[in-house]
């Protein structure tokens, strides 16, 4: 393999914004055919950068490309934002429709993303376009991103879109646990995705795998996604999936990870309007510590555009049309989750489509001492909870199979217009209260908005 190494070309470390420098020495090796582009150690500031065809950015120990916080220096493309294709900045290293594309090496890629998140939080109205995320790549094939740092992104942080064929492999992602939108890992509408031995402590969710929403022209899936061997921190959620899943999200496996201070262990969300389905998952032998939540399958999520419209929160049933989104076939094995603070679990399909085909096996959870009041899932009429076990609404054939509940109030299991509900050798350990293992919750119409 041909190997470019950035200062052979003039190129200087810690003097001006050096883009176009390294964006020639990137063009040069992908006309030779391709190559190995190496940053050594040093820093070096840059705007947007675009990979080609058969090229791998090697980021030595000691490198930092550190990128601008200025919009002029990000070209203006159409991708998507939020699951919609529209005009946004580029991503900070950016590919499409490229082949055979790698970003390795134990440097770093610091989003110098300070700027960005005030300018988003305070005044809006100065950014032209959507932030840039720090990894975009749409449309590619063949991509791996391995032992690299990412700090501090503008946005999401990896954002594969409509690939095939990704690993990523040993990343350290860490944003400011209050940054906002600063996804770890988001997959959206791609193939055959590896996610392994990465440690992610950012200030949404730390991995999530998205399909678009209703307002994507193309219905793409999101399938066979593996994610194995990772740390999850200080996210909104572990590992989520949706809200954009119009084009279906399909044969997940979640194996092997750890989630400490996350909000949410497992998330699946979606609403009316959305269509798609989330099917055939597999999680399995995961410890979580700290969360508000372990399990939360919500089909009334009301963020967003058209969230708090009355078909979203309504619970009469409605036609079933190529607009009702579908969640089925998911399955949790081999889980501890200890000092959790709000509710064991929160499960609530449509009063028209149920949640189908769910189990949970081996499952033990604790409730937290101190534990701190918190809302489970984003949907309306449902209010913070604190120490409650699993709330289960319009759910068939669900399997509760050796679940202990350790320290929780009230019943350990409370459900609402449930069919085929099935408790083997569950346990509720709750010594503060003597309620029923088992609650039926009367299904209640909203006729009024609640929000």
């Amino acid at each position: 393999m041909s190997e470019y190494v950035i200062t052979d070309f003039g190129i200087v470390a810690e003097e001006n914004i050096v883009t176009k420098e390294i964006q020639k020495v990137i063009d040069q090796a992908a006309a030779a055919g391709g190559g190995r582009v190496i940053v050594p150690a040093g820093r070096f500031i840059t705007g947007a950068l675009q990979l080609k065809d058969n090229i791998e950015l090697h980021l030595l120990p000691g490198a930092v490309l550190q990128f601008s916080d200025d919009q002029k220096d990000y070209p203006v493309v159409t991708s998507r934002w939020e699951g919609v294709e529209r005009a946004v900045y580029a991503a900070c290293l950016y590919a499409f429709d490229a082949k055979n594309i790698a970003v390795t090496g134990f440097g770093t890629l610091d989003g110098n993303g300070e700027k960005w998140w005030q300018v988003f939080r305070h005044e809006r109205e100065k950014l032209a376009y959507p932030r840039p995320m720090l990894v975009s790549f749409e449309g590619c094939e063949r991509v791996t991103l391995k032992d690299f740092t990412c700090i501090n992104s503008p946005s999401w942080t990896i954002h594969p879109q409509c690939c095939r064929n990704v690993t990523i492999d040993n990343l350290n992602i860490h944003n400011p646990a209050d940054s906002p939108n600063t996804d770890g890992i988001d997959p959206e509408s791609c193939q055959n995705v590896r996610i392994a031995n990465c440690n992610i402590d950012v200030g949404d969710d730390c991995i999530a795998i998205k399909a678009g929403t209703e307002d994507t022209p193309q219905r793409i899936s999101c399938e066979n996604i593996t994610i194995t061997n990772c740390t999850m921190v200080h996210g909104h959620g572990g590992v989520v999936l949706g809200s954009e899943m119009s084009g279906g999200i399909k044969n997940v496996t979640i194996t092997n990870c750890v989630f400490q201070d996350t909000d949410r262990g497992i998330r699946l969300k979606s609403r009316r309007g959305r269509g798609g389905f989330i099917e055939d998952i597999r999680i399995d032998n995961l410890v979580m510590e700290r969360v508000l939540c372990p399990f939360i399958l919500n089909l009334y999520y009301f963020c967003g555009p058209r969230g708090k419209e009355r078909y979203v929160w309504d619970k009469t049933p409605y036609p079933v049309t190529e607009e009702t989104p579908r969640f089925r076939r998911i399955h949790f094995a081999n889980i501890t989750a200890r000092n959790v603070h709000a509710a064991a679990g929160f499960i609530y399909g449509l009063a028209e489509q149920h949640i189908e085909e769910v189990s949970f096996d081996n499952i033990a959870i604790e409730m937290a001492e101190e534990a701190v009041a918190g809302r489970p899932a984003m949907m309306s009429g449902i209010e913070d909870m604190q120490r409650r076990g699993f709330y289960i609404g319009f759910g068939d054939n669900l399997l509760f199979k050796n679940v202990s509940i350790r320290n929780h109030e009230g019943p350990a299991f409370t459900q609402e217009g449930c069919k085929d509900l099935r408790f083997v050798e569950c346990q509720s350990l709750a010594p503060r209260d003597q309620a029923p293992l088992v609650y039926e919750q009367e299904v209640v119409t909203l006729e009024t908005e609640t929000l």
